[in-house]
């Protein structure tokens, strides 16, 4: 049975910097917490996390978990910052990328001067791990290519479906292969296995610009 669309929410938050999103996810039918707040989910949180915290704040919300879906700086950065309010969030990672979040080099933050290790504890992911948090019914797909341990987080139950993919397929490209850990026969291929298998209106959440849908780069995807 599909869930209520309507009590479904997803915002996002562009940084400038990478021009890297931030989704925060919540549904209005989720149970609330011991606090009455509604939970919510954050993916992705980047390098500039403050619009995205003072937005959860004033609605107010509360962070239940926050999805990764590879360790690059980018897209791990604000990630301290969200726990220092909201403490008792859980970090979800893919296991292949886990290390990234404590090693500068591996997550590619030391080559900008600028090193990043985050300090809080993070489960690890399997691929096809199915999961539920703040009331959200999610699946970890794991498609690596663009990083070792690139997750893409499919939720389950709603329509149109819809799946944030990271940094492994965007509008009209797809993601750079040429970093460590990097292979472009192992993301096409989980492009084509994993993510053009869905049906054609799938909204996909891009780690970097505006959503696509399978459909849509099927036909305009140079890539594919």
């Amino acid at each position: 049975m599909k869930q209520d669309a309507m009590a479904l929410h997803i915002k996002t938050f562009e940084n400038s910097d990478f021009s890297e999103n931030i989704f925060v996810l919540w549904r209005d039918d989720a149970p609330k917490n011991d606090r009455g707040m509604l939970p919510c989910v954050v993916v992705d949180p980047g390098l500039e996390p403050q619009e995205a915290i003072r937005f959860i704040q004033d609605r107010p919300l509360a962070v239940e978990a926050i999805l990764i879906t590879h360790g690059h700086c980018d897209h791990i950065a604000g990630i301290d910052a969200f726990v220092r309010f909201w403490p008792e969030a859980e970090i979800l990672i893919g296991a292949g990328d886990r290390p990234k979040l404590t090693d500068p080099e591996e997550n590619l933050s030391a080559y900008f001067g600028l090193p990043i290790t985050v300090r809080a504890e993070a489960a690890p992911l399997a691929d096809g791990q199915t999961f539920t948090r703040a009331g959200l019914s999610l699946r970890a797909i794991e498609i690596p290519g663009h990083s070792k341990g690139h997750m893409v987080y499919e939720l389950l139950e709603t329509e149109p479906p819809a799946v944030f993919v990271g940094d492994v397929i965007f509008a009209g490209s797809i993601g750079r292969t040429d970093f460590p850990g990097g292979s472009t026969r192992q993301l096409l291929d989980g492009i084509r296995s994993k993510i053009l298998t869905f049906p054609d209106d799938t909204i996909l959440y891009t780690g970097h610009g505006p959503a696509t849908t399978p459909g849509k780069e099927k036909k305009n995807n140079m890539w594919l």
